[in-house]
């Protein structure tokens, strides 16, 4: 038998046909998946073209127009009923002239200046301005109700400007409750006044999700709501079951929002309304961002002393760290200056009866300097104190301004530095070292007169002694 050849036994043929089969049955099945592959590359193409086609064909046109503007503009529906009779489509895109002027790439590294052209459509205009007779006029012409040519909806401005019939009834003819602008905004989202609650109310309605987030912030509805204030939105907004822990991008949750957000004098009241909300509704009050603050450390820095009192009342730590080391009582001290109607004393005496630390001694000159306008913040911090050693430096840390209008008191500080603290006042010092972080619980039920347990509170007198 020559060399490489083999014997065709019974066994060697029957192999040769096994691969025979397989090879046969691969073949078949490359053939079927090729067929496959053409038949559906082929309708992929036939219903892009067919796609295609019946976009251009409703794509809506460009009106630049000013009869037509100044119809939408001052919501003249008899003229938008002659320049829409019955069987036209109202499906325009609406090219505004003259507006701010800008720089704009024109390629080849060429720019020029050109003005700024925000497309919008009637059903925009109509909306945000509250025309409901000429919205309902051009929403039975055909205007298509979810076109975004400026990358927002005609119901995202109707919510934005606060229009809640123009928004309901874009509603009625599908408009989409969870459209996502170009900024990555719901009509939920833009919903940020008092004004715009009724908005709210028919989003929901009509099927807005609740805990639909933004795109570049991560916030719900319920973080928006809590941010601006809003009670009758956060209220709306836990009942139609809104996640009251979720946390953003930042790590806030809509109380840390709250919190958070600055304020002004007007504001304290609807924020501490919206903080009891979200407690109430198991809201955790011990909760951290991303930098370890608390929302103590934010209502500190915004100086809200009723909702320092609130977060305390419901177990909020005093001496929590955020990721600066700075504890609520740092936030407070830095922004007195600043927040004086705010009544920072409220904040600082809140803390120091809760146990929080203190500031330590060789700083005062400099807490001096920065609380001049508070001298109740300064005499409520100085009484924490059995012994203070007074120097030229804390003289000369007050500006003469400050010590003209509070001269009586600070010369009662500067006073110390030749008279020892009184006896009374050293009784205090013990008693509350003694309670150490309980003397906001004790101190209420001992039997004491008034006036002492107030002394022994740190309530203000004016003076040190």
């Amino acid at each position: 038998m020559s060399q490489g050849s083999f014997v065709f036994s019974s066994t060697a043929l029957r192999s040769l046909e096994l691969d025979k089969d397989m090879l046969e049955r691969h073949k078949y099945k490359t053939q079927l998946a090729t067929h496959h592959l053409s038949s559906y590359m082929l309708k992929k193409e036939a219903m892009e073209r067919a796609q295609r086609r019946s976009t251009f064909a409703r794509r809506p046109a460009v009106c630049q127009d000013v009869v037509i503007h100044n119809a939408l503009y001052t919501g003249d529906v008899e003229a938008l009923k002659r320049f829409f009779p019955r069987g036209s489509m109202a499906n325009l895109v609406i090219e505004p002239q003259g507006g701010e002027m800008r720089w704009m790439a024109r390629g080849e590294g060429l720019w020029s200046l050109t003005y700024e052209q925000e497309l919008t459509t009637p059903l925009h205009i109509t909306a945000g301005r509250g025309f409901v007779d000429c919205l309902s006029l051009l929403l039975e012409r055909g205007a298509n109700v979810d076109l975004a040519p400026g990358g927002t909806t005609a119901l995202h401005e109707a919510c934005e400007s606060c229009q809640a019939e123009c928004a309901k009834l874009l509603l009625i003819y599908g408009a989409n409750a969870n459209a996502v602008s170009e900024d990555g905004l719901m009509p939920l989202h833009v919903c940020t006044s008092s004004e715009s609650f009724e908005c709210a109310k028919y989003l929901l309605q009509y099927g807005a999700t609740i805990n639909g987030c933004t795109l570049d912030e991560d916030d719900a509805p319920l973080h928006i709501a809590a941010r601006h204030g809003l009670h009758d939105h956060v209220e709306l907004y836990l009942r139609h079951g809104a996640a009251v822990d979720k946390q953003n991008n930042e790590g806030l949750t809509p109380l840390n929002a709250a919190c958070a957000q600055p304020q002004e004098m007007k504001d304290l009241g609807r924020h501490l309304k919206v903080c009891q909300m979200l407690l109430d509704a198991g809201a955790d009050v011990l909760t951290k961002d991303q930098d370890k603050r608390t929302p103590l450390h934010m209502a500190c820095k915004n100086a809200n002393p009723d909702i320092v009192d609130l977060l305390l009342a419901k177990g909020s730590s005093v001496n929590n760290m955020d990721y600066g080391g700075e504890a609520p009582m740092h936030n407070i001290l830095k922004v007195v200056c600043y927040k004086v109607s705010h009544h920072p004393e409220r904040i600082v005496r809140a803390l120091l009866n809760h146990g929080s630390i203190r500031v330590w001694p060789g700083a005062l000159p400099v807490v001096l300097k920065h609380c001049s306008e508070s001298p109740h913040t300064i005499e409520v911090l100085l009484n924490t104190y059995s012994h203070l050693k007074v120097t030229d430096t804390w003289v000369e840390s007050v500006p003469e301004d400050a010590f003209k209008e509070h001269k009586d008191f600070y010369e009662s500080i500067f006073s110390l530095a030749m008279t020892p603290r009184s006896l009374q006042h050293l009784a205090r010092c013990r008693l509350r070292s003694f309670l150490e972080g309980r003397v906001h619980k004790v101190v209420p039920k001992l039997d004491l007169p008034t006036f002492i347990k107030d002394y022994l509170l740190l309530k203000c007198r004016g003076y040190v002694h």
